[in-house]
């Protein structure tokens, strides 16, 4: 994924309910994950997010250096000056997020991940 650190994202399926397992290249925002729902440029919605949007609590594994960590969270879309100041973040970090950008007319979803449950030490 080009550099970006990537997790694994397992949302509900919006019409089959069934888990689907995504890697997503990610940021962090303090406790909280962020990430781009960009489909590499693509015009199509990524399905990760769509899924999301229908049932925004989800399960992310991250790794570390202990290993693989499993965290639910819950998905919320970034706006106004939260998007503004994510957008920045994340494409600072990985420049490709604004060549995908110029790629599509679709609005770029910058997606926070909160986790619901508590943070490993």
């Amino acid at each position: 994924m080009r550099g970006i650190p990537v997790l694994l994202l397992t949302t509900r399926g919006r019409r089959t309910g069934l888990p689907r397992t995504r890697p997503v290249g990610y940021g962090r925002d303090g406790r909280r994950f962020v990430v781009i729902a960009s489909n590499g440029g693509d015009d199509a919605t990524p399905a990760w997010w769509l899924n999301l949007r229908h049932d925004p609590v989800a399960e992310i594994e991250v790794g570390g250096a202990g290993g693989l960590t499993a965290l639910k969270v819950r998905a919320v879309e970034a706006t106004g000056e939260e998007y503004e100041r994510l957008w920045r973040m994340m494409s600072r970090r990985h420049p490709v997020y604004e060549g995908y950008k110029g790629m599509t007319p679709r609005h770029i979803p910058v997606v926070v991940l909160d986790p619901l449950d508590a943070l490993p030490a």
